[in-house]
């Protein structure tokens, strides 16, 4: 077995595993998993900057990080930064500021990267089930970014497409600074066409009706997920591969689109920070539902995070 560190800092979100991997028989034995919201996107879609308040947020979260991996002893650790820090002018702040904390250089992976890594995360106990039919199709809605991969044991086509929750809301919800509270119609139909227009240029590439079972990852689908479960508290092992029908997702969506900051507030399952930026990701999730036709949404807790651990264990041998 190899302990190792893997953390995945997203746009909205950074996380941490340390796991113990065994190679030779896929086994993970997760020792360690966390989240923060930092939102290290704040802002980028409009200045093309990472924020300095985003920034200290984010260095703060890889301080805790940095304690825990140590304590744990892993042997080898794997930081890959995704979609804000692609996009941002001052991305080399950023690095800098990881490494002086963790010791190792962020990979600022590329869209078809970041869609390999999560396929791996989350198909790789899937590959077992018969009552999953393949091809995959893997949907990881991030914060600036959605990767679509479709694949049986490997990927056969992946694409990368700049629409996701936070990106979304910042550029068709927010108005005069503030959030709209509720969205307006307009505003609503106005994010329908950008999501559309993502799914054709995803579509150049990625066949996505071809899908056989449909995988959905990250913090927009296990929320609403979660949602569809009717928890009172955000439970992972409830969450992972549940199996939430169109019809459910639908009825979620059009309620977060309809509710204000306070209603979705008291939302048990959903996290703080995602209080603004649930409904845009929904509405992602909804969108690529019915686009490719599936009738429901396999629900992953495994994704790229997971593969980004089997790369740096196996990126050791």
């Amino acid at each position: 077995m190899k302990r190792v560190a893997a953390v995945d800092c997203g746009t909205n979100s950074i996380r941490l595993l340390v796991a113990d991997l065994d190679p030779a028989t896929g086994e993970l034995k997760e020792l360690d998993r966390r989240m923060q919201i930092v939102r290290l996107g704040q802002g980028v879609d409009r200045t093309g900057r990472l924020a300095p308040e985003a920034l200290e947020r984010t260095f703060a979260a890889c301080r805790e990080y940095a304690a825990v991996i140590k304590g744990l002893g892993a042997q080898q650790v794997r930081f890959v930064a995704t979609s804000a820090s692609r996009d941002a002018e001052n991305r080399e702040e950023f690095v800098r500021g990881v490494v002086d904390i963790l010791g190792v250089q962020p990979e600022v992976i590329t869209g078809d990267q970041e869609a390999e890594f999560s396929f791996n995360g989350a198909t790789k106990e899937l590959l077992g089930r018969a009552d999953l039919a393949r091809p995959f199709l893997v949907v990881d809605i991030g914060g600036g970014s959605t990767e679509f991969v479709l694949g049986d044991e490997a990927v056969r086509a992946a694409r990368s497409v700049d629409v996701g929750c936070v990106r979304m809301t910042e550029r068709h919800l927010v108005h005069g600074g503030e959030i709209s509270d509720p969205p307006t119609a307009r505003q609503v139909e106005a994010m329908k066409a950008d999501i559309a227009a993502a799914l054709d240029r995803a579509e150049e590439t990625v066949p996505l009706r071809e899908a056989a079972t449909l995988v959905g990852l990250a913090g927009s689908v296990t929320t609403v997920a979660g949602i569809a479960l009717g928890l009172d508290h955000y439970d992972s092992e409830a969450i992972h591969h549940a199996r939430i029908p169109l019809a459910k997702v639908r009825e979620i969506t059009e309620q977060l689109l309809s509710s204000t900051h306070a209603e979705r507030a008291a939302i048990p399952v959903l996290h703080p920070g995602r209080v603004d930026v649930i409904a845009a990701g929904a509405l992602v999730l909804l969108s690529i539902m019915e686009r490719t036709g599936a009738e429901e949404v396999v629900v992953s807790e495994h994704d790229i995070l997971d593969g980004i651990a089997w790369h740096a264990a196996l990126d050791d041998e």
